[in-house]
């Protein structure tokens, strides 16, 4: 920016005014700062269930099951077969998860976050089978956690609480919204999402993107569940801005987006932090070239927060949220697929894995909006039924799996 001669950097009240008024809209949320992205509003009334899956997709994918037509049925078969669907599961809570890197130590981090699968896998048998020995079971489990889960810790704490935070409220969703018969602890099962999950996760992280794309995951579903305008629009705008970091698009220029307050303010930096990848193409995301796992996890964070949004009543598909995530899974699918990896990509060398994260995004691109998605829907079809990455991402096929709704 050019200095301004000091006879010009007087301002009249007038204008005084106006940008201690727009500074106040700024403080709301309702507004960014040049060159960041427009927060989405929360909706006038939330909808319920709403986080991820919405109650049109749980009756169409209940309607197939119960028709045994595929790929739907060969899908809840296999939630059904696994061990998040066991009615004799046992819940693990502590009053202290402590993660550290690469879970060292994990004290209580794979029980946690495998108790909000089973939960969310009980809540979706529940919907199907009518069967209220699974809705008991996802509150038993819900209930346990709540009544004694007080805080994460050590340095993987932000991504733990994300994980967990990702399928907490999408279980609850479905049992409080759609259960018939009681579930007494529901108020300080919410506390606990409000007390302990969401002040650990809706400031962000300035780690690799995955981090902060799946605790804004958590943090939209949380807000969703409580019912939360303010923490659903700050979530909502962070997860905005750090997208358009995640995934490079031609048209961002010559060097990708950066989050602010990472400082990534040169061509080294940035480089350095896209995995020493120099050369940057439409598709490419953050953690391309560190490999297709933790890529996975944040292009999947990208279709969950999506999809809540739509069901909330702002589709974000049209936006470029959905270029970008139309752009990531095709670029990853291609590789993931087989295609000889060129030499200035990645180095000639990629480490593939993707998981199970394609249905959502296939789905709403592909099926309701009508773009031609080759590899992605090659790779979603090879991989049917997509099961569960025993982190935060489940059953896709079966909620999500060529649903119109």
């Amino acid at each position: 920016m050019q200095d301004i001669p000091a006879r010009r950097r007087r301002k009249s009240p007038r204008s005084a005014l106006a940008l201690m008024a727009a500074a106040t809209v700024l403080s709301a949320g309702l507004l960014s700062w040049p060159g960041t992205q427009r927060a989405e509003a929360a909706p006038a009334a939330f909808v319920h269930p709403g986080v991820t899956v919405s109650r049109a997709q749980l009756d169409f994918a209940r309607d197939k099951v119960l028709a045994g037509a595929q790929p739907w049925k060969s899908a809840y078969d296999q939630m059904m077969a696994s061990t998040y669907a066991s009615l004799s599961r046992t819940p693990k809570p502590r009053a202290v998860v402590e993660c550290g890197s690469y879970s060292n130590p994990n004290y209580g981090c794979t029980d946690e976050r495998e108790d909000a699968i089973a939960a969310y896998t009980d809540a979706l048998a529940w919907y199907i089978t009518r069967d209220e020995r699974y809705a008991k079971k996802a509150i038993e489990l819900m209930d346990a956690w709540s009544a004694v889960l007080q805080d994460h810790t050590n340095s993987n704490a932000p991504l733990q609480t994300g994980w967990a935070g990702s399928s907490w409220p999408k279980a609850a969703e479905i049992i409080k919204h759609t259960y018939t018969g009681t579930w007494a602890n529901s108020g300080r099962f919410a506390t606990m999402l409000r007390n302990v999950y969401l002040p650990e996760i809706i400031n962000g992280s300035n780690s690799n993107g995955n981090w902060e794309l799946s605790m804004m995951e958590a943090a939209v579903g949380i807000s969703v569940f409580l019912e939360d305008k303010a923490s659903y629009d700050k979530a909502m705008a962070r997860f905005r801005t750090r997208t358009a970091a995640y995934v490079y698009l031609a048209s961002d220029g010559d060097l990708p987006k950066t989050v602010p307050s990472q400082n990534l303010n040169t061509r080294e930096k940035i480089v350095s932090y896209w995995q020493g990848q120099s050369t940057f193409v439409t598709g490419l995301t953050q953690e391309t070239c560190r490999d297709f796992t933790h890529t996975g996890y944040g292009i999947s964070a990208i279709s969950h927060v999506a999809e809540t949004s739509r069901i909330q009543g702002q589709d974000l598909y049209g936006t470029d949220v959905g270029e970008r995530l139309r752009q990531a899974l095709g670029f990853q699918a291609k590789y993931e697929l087989g295609t000889a990896v060129p030499s200035w990509l990645c180095g000639g060398v990629v480490k593939r894995g993707l998981g199970p994260v394609t249905e959502v995004g296939y789905n709403a691109l592909h099926n309701r909006l009508g773009i031609a998605m080759t590899n992605t829907q090659a790779l979603t079809e090879q991989n049917r039924p997509a099961g569960s990455n025993s982190l935060f991402v489940a059953w896709e096929t079966l909620t999500h799996g060529d649903n119109p709704n």
